[in-house]
């Protein structure tokens, strides 16, 4: 195995071709000895790979790393073409809901799968994703995997499969809360006067900031928080009706991503 993987992208959507594109901008893989199969390929990807080298559903590899990126409904009909190859590469799923042995079971007993979760920046190289391997995968395997993931952001490991679960509740589905406070900042700058465009132009600049900061600033958010809070002052007037002394915000977003978790689990098959 090389510095640059080999790889079977099966899968070649919004968060295929957003992997494909990452990989190809960053040199993460071996472009000649790479292929993707999508017999719906666009033509956007199917361009991008003509000018890359990649080849275009006629490979069988050998390749380092398969990742499968089907949609999960789709994966039982799709997942059992492509068994001769997974059983000579690490295969890497970003389907959701889709276990480790349910996987293994639709490639006919592919013994190396891991399970990452990426979430809806990932098509921007500003996610973060959730892997998990099981023992079967070595360090080298793993380092693979975090090598193309990479491509979609940030990584974290987890311990347990079921942890994905949990990963699903607070990065996958997270987006989602800070879209949803934003909604709510733009409609409560409106209900106070302010014109909706330029109360939706500054909640959506300040999350967007905020974010930033963080990725660039070393403290942490509560260290933060508290730099933005003067004694007295209209942060901590707004932080009190947020999360004062019953700590409301924090008891419903611990309800939130315990609803989320639980769901996650149920569909996960």
């Amino acid at each position: 195995m090389t510095d640059r993987p080999s790889v079977a992208l099966i899968g070649a959507g919004a968060m295929g071709g957003a992997l494909l594109k990452g990989w190809l901008a960053a040199g993460s893989i071996d472009p000649a000895c790479s292929a993707v199969f999508d017999p719906n390929i666009k033509t956007e990807m199917a361009g991008l790979c003509a000018q890359k080298g990649v080849a275009v559903n006629k490979s069988e590899g050998p390749f380092d790393a398969m990742v499968l990126a089907v949609k999960p409904q789709a994966a039982a009909d799709v997942l059992p073409q492509y068994a001769a190859i997974a059983k000579e590469s690490i295969v890497i799923s970003v389907m959701a809901g889709k276990s480790v042995a349910s996987i293994v079971k639709m490639l006919n007993g592919a013994p190396r799968v891991a399970r990452v979760m990426p979430n809806l920046p990932a098509a921007i190289g500003k996610g973060v994703s959730g892997l998990y391997a099981p023992d079967a995968i070595d360090a080298q395997g793993r380092a693979v995997i975090e090598t193309l993931m990479r491509a979609a952001g940030e990584t974290v490991w987890v311990r347990t499969e079921q942890e994905i679960d949990f990963v699903t509740a607070v990065s996958g589905s997270g987006p989602a809360y800070f879209f949803l406070l934003t909604e709510a900042l733009a409609d409560a700058g409106a209900a106070l006067g302010l014109d909706k465009d330029a109360a939706a132009a500054l909640a959506r600049a300040t999350l967007a900031g905020a974010g930033a900061m963080m990725e660039a600033d070393a403290r942490s958010p509560a260290e933060m928080r508290k730099a933005v809070t003067s004694p007295g002052g209209t942060t901590e007037a707004a932080l009190k009706v947020f999360d004062g002394d019953d700590a409301a915000m924090r008891k419903l977003v611990k309800a939130a991503v315990e609803a989320a978790a639980k769901r996650a689990g149920e569909l996960t098959d």
